[in-house]
C-alpha cells in the first residue's frame, strides 16, 4: 500500500512519520537515519544558530547523488585544514583546485590515504595530494559515474567543465547508500531531505535565514500553543 504523502505543499516522503525536534531525538544523525528510510527529521533549536545551520548541513552533505558545492581547498592549504573540513563535514575526500573553491581549476585531489600518516599537520597539500586525477566530463549520468568508478576502482570522481573546471563531485559511498535505501527521502539533487525547528522569538528570523542558507527543506515552529498571534507573525 503506497503511503507517499505531502507534510507541506512541495515536500512529499514515502514514509509519513517525523521525529520530533527534541534536544534528546533529532539532531543529524537521527536526520540522516529517518531520511534514508523515506521519512524526515525536525532538528530542535535548543542550540546557537551557527550550530543548528551545521546540523543540516551535515544531513544534507551525508547522502549525495551529485555533490554540486564540495568542500575545496587550494594548494597552498595545509593537511590541518583537512582534518578541520573532515570534523565539520565527515568526510576527507577533498578536490584540490586553484583558488580553492568551487568552480575553479581542479589541480589535485586528497584522500585519508594522502594524509593519515602525515605526522606533520602544517605541510602544504601541493607536497601531498594526488594528481593523477580520474574524471568525468559534465553532464555524465549517475549510472554513467557509477560504470567509471567501478571499472578505475575510484572512490571519489570529480566532474569537471571542458576547462578543466570542477562543477561536482560523485562519491562511490553515496551511490551504494543509494543502492541499499531506495526509497530515501531526496530533494531534486539527491540530497536528503531534512526539516527544522524554530520558535517565535525575534531572533529566530535569523535562524530561520541561516537554515534556509544551510539547505533546510522544512521548517517547522515548534512552540506550545498553534493559535497565538506570535505563531502567525512569524509564518507571515
Amino acid at each position: 500500500i503506497p503511503l507517499d504523502n505531502y507534510i507541506s505543499r512541495n515536500v512529499k516522503i514515502k514514509v509519513p512519520l517525523l521525529s520530533s525536534p527534541m534536544d534528546t531525538v533529532t539532531e543529524h544523525e537521527m536526520a540522516i537515519g529517518m531520511a534514508l528510510q523515506g521519512a524526515i527529521g525536525i532538528i530542535h533549536y535548543n542550540m546557537t544558530i551557527e550550530e543548528q545551520a551545521n546540523e543540516v548541513r551535515l544531513t544534507k552533505k551525508y547522502k549525495n547523488g551529485f555533490i554540486t558545492d564540495p568542500a575545496c581547498l587550494s594548494p597552498e592549504d595545509t593537511v590541518a585544514a583537512v582534518d578541520q573540513l573532515k570534523a565539520k563535514h565527515g568526510y576527507s575526500g577533498i578536490p584540490i583546485t586553484a583558488n580553492g573553491k568551487i568552480g575553479s581549476l581542479l589541480v589535485g585531489i586528497v584522500t585519508s590515504r594522502d594524509v593519515d600518516f602525515v605526522s606533520d599537520r602544517s605541510v602544504k597539500l601541493k607536497d601531498v595530494m594526488t594528481t593523477d586525477l580520474f574524471t568525468a566530463p559534465e553532464g555524465v549520468s549517475l549510472s554513467e559515474a557509477n560504470e567509471m568508478m567501478r571499472q578505475s576502482k575510484k572512490g571519489k570522481l570529480p566532474v569537471v567543465n571542458p576547462a578543466g573546471e570542477i562543477v561536482a563531485l560523485i562519491s562511490r559511498t553515496d551511490i551504494k547508500k543509494s543502492m541499499e535505501f531506495p526509497d530515501a527521502s531526496k530533494d531534486k539533487n539527491k540530497q536528503l531531505l531534512v526539516g527544522a525547528a524554530i520558535s517565535t522569538r525575534p531572533n529566530d528570523r535569523d535562524r530561520c535565514k541561516a537554515l534556509v542558507e544551510a539547505g533546510v527543506d522544512v521548517i517547522v515552529i515548534d512552540s506550545s500553543q498553534g493559535d497565538s498571534i506570535y505563531q502567525i507573525d512569524m509564518i507571515k
